[in-house]
């Protein structure tokens, strides 16, 4: 990869902030309104079903008994998963400081990581039923001793996706003051150049700010590191700190992790190849930042497949019985069969395609498999959480879930409101981290 370039040409610096600064102040193209329309609507069906939740509760979800747990906590997974990638490749990339491919897109991935942290923490406070009841998911010093239980895994989960979702911010607002700065001196109009300076905090881009700017920017990823191994830990000890066949495992931690990051480098793919085209990026979001991307979803990948492996070992090695029957029948040949094989072939077998240098670098071959490795992860948390549930110890409550018309809004709706957050990112922030893209010229120039 060292003769692949992460700049294409020698452009100056001015030629960088024209470029780079221009997606905040381009006029609306017809496809972009039609994209943004469909997430609006989207979004308005989100805010219906939240509506229809909170005034008729969650029986109008398809949870039952046993699956207490259904689409909710699925996409909270999902959507806390997805966020990974995001502060991996901003903060421990950054951190390790050997990895120049980072700089053009980390910027756009730690916006991929909020509004994804935004959808997820939506479900809690549904699945919660009165969610005007939220603080029960923090492990608060309750005086009664009934709720939150400090023991359990579930508070301390809402405490580090908190902590996560603040410590991202920070570090997300920080990197875009210098950005800030620049807009507010160079956008056409009056009214964005108010906005724009006052974001700005009156960055001036003196010696001693740079300073200050730099060890606070180290600090926080500092910080960030940390929290992308903590967060997915502590959900997976939601599950694994249960006796439920198919949960009680002690691979969970890493495996939730590395599916995180797997997942969440699948979605960075589906959204900035079409990012890249329409605005035009090809300069500065090269075939080596995809080579890259890909490399780390064939090794997540594998990682993904060996803990599959794992699981259906120890499930065999154990003896027991309900463990058995979970991984061996319930899982491959069981009612949801036919989601546990189109997880394996999108998560297994699709990255395989990846060993290739030719297939690393086309994107249309990227952006389907990232389209179909997300599917593959969302039906993974499917079959840890629905599936493991609808078959308990006792065959007299063994039920089949079916998701309700209100299950699939509330996915859809989030999915259109990740979007609707997504483009306005697009449209008024400066998604390519100019200062750092001006530096990094300066250093491949050099």
């Amino acid at each position: 990869m060292s003769d692949d370039p992460v700049i294409l040409g020698h452009p100056n610096d001015t030629e960088l902030s024209d470029q780079l600064l221009s997606t905040t102040w381009r006029p609306f193209t017809r496809g972009w309104k039609l994209a943004f329309t469909i997430c609006g609507a989207l979004t308005l069906l989100l805010f219906a079903m939240i509506t229809i939740t909170v005034m008729r509760g969650i029986g109008m979800w398809g949870n039952n008994i046993p699956d207490a747990w259904g689409f909710g906590i699925i996409n909270f997974v999902w959507w806390i998963g997805i966020g990974h990638a995001g502060t991996f490749i901003s903060a421990i990339l950054l951190v390790l400081e050997q990895q120049s491919w980072r700089t053009s897109i980390n910027r756009f991935t730690e916006g991929m990581t909020l509004f994804a942290v935004m959808q997820a923490g939506l479900f809690p406070l549904l699945h919660l039923g009165r969610p005007w009841f939220a603080y029960w998911l923090f492990p608060y010093p309750s005086v009664m001793g009934t709720w939150p239980q400090v023991r359990s895994a579930l508070p301390w989960d809402a405490a580090a996706v908190s902590t996560y979702f603040l410590v991202s911010l920070m570090f997300w607002y920080l990197g875009l003051i210098p950005d800030f700065a620049s807009l507010r001196d160079r956008s056409p109009t009056r009214r964005r150049r108010i906005i724009y300076g006052i974001l700005a905090l009156g960055w001036r881009g003196s010696v001693q700010q740079w300073r200050h700017h730099k060890v606070a920017y180290m600090l926080l990823a500092g910080l960030a590191t940390p929290l992308v191994l903590s967060v997915h830990s502590i959900v997976s000890l939601d599950f694994s700190s249960t006796g439920l066949a198919g949960w009680h495992s002690t691979i969970f931690p890493p495996f939730f992790v590395a599916g995180a990051i797997f997942s969440g480098f699948a979605l960075v793919l589906t959204l900035i190849i079409p990012a890249r085209r329409v605005f035009k990026l090809e300069n500065v979001i090269t075939l080596r930042h995809f080579d890259a991307m890909a490399k780390m979803l064939l090794i997540t990948g594998w990682i993904v497949t060996y803990s599959y492996i794992v699981e259906l070992f120890v499930g065999w090695y154990s003896g027991d019985t309900y463990e058995i029957y979970q991984h061996l029948v319930n899982r491959p040949f069981g009612w949801y069969a036919v989601c546990f094989w189109i997880m394996i072939t999108c998560n297994c077998v699709v990255t395989q395609l990846f060993w290739s240098r030719r297939m690393r670098r086309n994107l249309r071959v990227l952006f389907v498999a990232s389209l179909l490795i997300n599917v593959g992860m969302w039906l993974e948390r499917f079959e840890i959480i629905v599936v493991s549930l609808s078959r308990d110890f006792l065959p007299s409550s063994w039920h089949i879930f079916v998701p309700t018309w209100v299950d699939i809004g509330l996915l859809a709706g989030t999915l259109g409101f990740f979007g609707l957050l997504f483009m306005l990112f697009l449209r008024f922030v400066p998604f390519i981290p100019v200062a750092e893209i001006k530096q990094l010229a300066r250093e491949v120039q050099a």
